[in-house]
């Protein structure tokens, strides 16, 4: 049964568990799962300290740590045996996109072959330009050329396959990381045929014995029609959109040796023992549902041990078709490198909530005191203390001559420095700065610890976008403009193509280390990265692109500086760029105070000021970070998720889900029993009557938006039957956000509402009138 079922089982108290002495998890990496994981988690606390346990699974580095909550939680012990050996061993292959051959890149013994990964990657450079976001390349972003059309073609797996059969490399599986793609790229083989005669006949023997038991109607759904040619032709897919009948029988064909090329999604490989010779991923990259990522070196490892079959394999072969640049690094870590950790998953729901306060004996408290989330939180508490202690010795080592004189010193400069960065961010403002950036003037520019000096503004302009996306509204006003700044750079610094720059200063540009040449470049910078504005300006050439003119115009500013040996003077932020501010005066007023307290220190003009200074910012710098470990231990002790529990609670009880006194009502007990789709939305339609005018087709619509995820660049158009109950859900679904919202929960009324997709909405209504 699957952990919902059983987790179901026990919410209800069902007889059965009194029975049960022993419980198998297979497959128990699945708990880190971001959707489901939880489910795992409350099953395995919610058990009888009765039970015993066996947990199964090949990719958790933490083991240990995992069998050490299972012996705190059921106060029993947990044995943990483990193995790194693999019967039948691996051979990792990478296959260029648009490439002819395949390359060995990891062998059997586990050895990385530097030398064909790098020329896998020259091949794929080869083919599709140095930079995909180059336009001479010809190559478009998420690798389709400027014409469209995936760089990996049908060709590649065709390619692919025909090499497999050629050298009796099946039964191969191809992972694809969509239904889609399994259905096409199988789509795209149609013309090839891997099976016998007589074998064609045992298929369509075993499919036609399975599908006697439906409806004749059923044996007519395109599904089923469709892939028997394929099933003929040794041919299979296996995705979670397919019928459970026809799994099934593609499991059993599978093992049969009847289906020598199966693609299928990632689901196949948890929990099905169904290994093959060759495993071939058709990309190195998934979509998890929030961003396009990297393979994580678990979910490789959990894909590619179905390669190999013990007896039968004297190795196992793994291709990965790569259609994008891999880093050598990204690529050994995927292929090489440690299982992904077991980290809890754990999140609370509403379902979870209601249960836990529906059941006597125990409480959603209970839940989250005792979650592999809050064992592992704890875990942590001795390194921290150990961190804590390993700084308390240090700042005790910390001798600082003259503390009290030095304290008071750091102080003043403390205060200096952050009205010293008020006073820049007035005077930088562009309401005020923005006149006087003129070609010539000198500014110095300074971000972080990158200090460049003075340079010379060429030009300014309002900021640039990025491609494909609109600059953030909610922008400081400083960086929203770009300077071009002509500045001395490290020799080697080289300037971007994009003038879209994304950061304060561009990658790859470093100031000229003291005492070195260095090359005049024209910088863009942001306006943020002005640190002082100068009454001087000089004359620039008409064009700095040649390198001649830039030095022309820097051996200007190198003659200011030795005109000007006691610093090149400001402007004045009062006479000069007027600003007429009263709290801006007063600024004014306060840093002169504090400059003038400074300079009067006895400390100010003592020769061991750097030294002293330097060794009591660390001593600071040690106490902070203790003040910052006291926090966090004190955090790792507390109940995670606590506030969000009381949070979630009283939206409960302001929906009328429960009582004043947390006892769960009539509308909490109907939510109880929902844990497909948004509990709280669903009772509030049922209770609301918004089903009741409505027929079966018509709910049956409104249902589908609570389970399809999928996007969609399409906009759809509703007949006025589903619009209506769709705007009274909409405004439901806004309520129940406003009242979130109130209660603290961090949501946001338009991403909550727009979750609940109408895509599918008509073609489910018609569906259902077809029968």
């Amino acid at each position: 049964m699957t952990t919902e079922i059983l987790r179901s089982m026990l919410y209800r108290g069902s007889e059965i568990m009194r029975e049960v002495a022993w419980v198998v998890f297979d497959e128990i990496h699945y708990m880190r799962d971001k959707e489901r994981g939880v489910v795992w988690e409350e099953t395995i606390i919610l058990l009888p300290h009765s039970v015993r346990y066996v947990f199964l699974s090949a990719t958790i580095p933490n083991a240990m740590q995992f069998a050490e909550w299972i012996c705190k939680s059921h106060e029993q012990p947990c044995h943990v045996v483990y193995t790194d050996f693999r019967p039948t061993p691996l051979q990792h292959y990478l296959f260029p996109a648009g490439g002819e051959g395949i390359y060995l890149v990891v062998n059997e013994k586990g050895e990385f072959r530097d030398d064909n990964f790098s020329k896998a990657m020259g091949m794929l450079q080869e083919r599709q330009g140095d930079d995909p976001a180059d336009p001479k390349s010809g190559k478009g972003r998420k690798g389709k050329s400027k014409k469209g059309g995936e760089k990996k073609g049908p060709s590649d797996v065709q390619k692919i396959v025909k090499m497999i059969m050629l050298k009796n490399y099946n039964p191969v599986i191809v992972f694809a990381f969509s239904k889609r793609e399994c259905e096409a790229l199988a789509l795209t083989l149609t013309k090839l045929e891997f099976n016998t005669t007589d074998e064609q006949d045992l298929v369509a023997s075993i499919f036609n014995n399975a599908i006697d038991n439906l409806a004749p109607d059923d044996r007519q759904l395109p599904q089923i029609t469709n892939l028997l040619p394929l099933l003929k032709r040794g041919i299979g897919i296996h995705h979670g959109g397919l019928l459970p009948i026809l799994k099934e029988v593609i499991e059993i064909l599978f093992q049969e040796g009847l289906i020598k090329v199966l693609f299928a999604t990632e689901t196949f490989s948890i929990g099905l023992n169904m290994p093959a010779k060759t495993v071939v991923f058709t990309a190195a990259r998934k979509f998890d549902g929030r961003e396009f990522r990297n393979l994580s070196s678990g979910e490789y490892i959990q894909m590619s041990g179905r390669a190999g079959r013990r007896g039968l394999d004297d190795r196992g072969i793994v291709i990965m078709m790569c259609d994008e640049k891999l880093e050598p690094t990204g690529a050994k870590e995927m292929i090489k490198g440690e299982a992904d950790r077991l980290d809890s998953a754990f999140h609370l729901g509403y379902n979870m909530v209601l249960n836990l306060m529906k059941v006597e004996g125990i409480s959603p408290e209970f839940m989250l005191e005792r979650c592999f989330l809050q064992f592992q939180s704890n875990a942590g508490i001795p390194v921290l203390e150990d961190e804590l202690c390993n700084e308390e010795e240090r700042k005790l080592s910390m001798n600082v001559p003259d503390e009290e004189l030095v304290a008071e010193y750091y102080g003043y400069r403390q205060q200096l420095d952050q009205m010293q960065a008020d006073f820049r961010e007035v005077i930088t403002h562009p309401n005020y700065s923005l006149p006087f950036l003129q070609p010539g003037r000198l500014v110095k520019i300074k971000y972080k610890t990158l200090d460049f000096g003075w340079g010379v503004i060429v030009n300014y302009q309002k900021r640039v976008p990025p491609k494909n996306r609109p600059v953030p509204e909610d922008i400081p006003p400083h960086e929203q403009y770009v300077l071009d700044v002509l500045l001395n750079c490290a020799t080697g610094s080289n300037l971007p193509k994009d003038r879209a720059i994304t950061t304060a200063t561009p990658g790859g540009i470093l100031p000229c280390p003291a005492g070195q040449k260095g090359v005049p470049l024209v910088v863009p910078v942001l306006l943020s990265t002005v640190d002082a504005l100068s009454h001087l300006r000089i004359y620039l050439p008409t064009d700095l692109r040649p390198l001649p003119g830039r030095e022309t115009a820097w051996k200007s500013v190198l003659e200011v500086h030795n005109r000007l040996p006691d610093g090149i003077p400001l402007l004045d932020p009062i006479q000069n760029m007027k600003i007429v501010d009263d709290k801006f005066g007063a600024l004014v007023k306060k840093i002169e105070v504090m400059e003038q307290r400074m300079f009067s220190s006895s400390l100010h003009k003592d020769p061991r000021l750097p030294e002293l200074y330097t060794l009591y910012s660390r001593k600071q710098e040690c106490q902070q970070r203790i003040r910052d470990l006291k926090k966090q231990i004190q955090a790792t002790h507390d109940v995670l998720q606590m506030e969000e529990l009381k949070c979630r609670k009283r939206v409960l009880r302001r929906l009328g889900f429960t009582t004043s006194a947390d006892i769960v009502d009539m509308k909490g007990r109907v939510a109880c029993e929902i844990s497909t789709g948004d509990e709280l939305l669903l009772t509030e339609l049922i209770f609301n009557g918004v089903f009741n005018p409505l027929s079966p087709e018509q709910c049956a619509g409104l249902l589908s938006c609570f389970v399809f995820t999928e996007k969609s660049e399409q906009v759809t158009k509703l007949k006025e039957e589903l619009a209506a109950p769709l705007r009274v859900m909409q405004e439901i679904a806004r309520r129940i956000a406003k009242v979130s919202k109130e209660s603290k929960l961090p949501i946001v009324e338009d991403e909550y509402v727009q979750s609940f997709k109408v895509e599918l909405m008509d073609a489910v209504v018609q569906w259902c009138r077809a029968y």
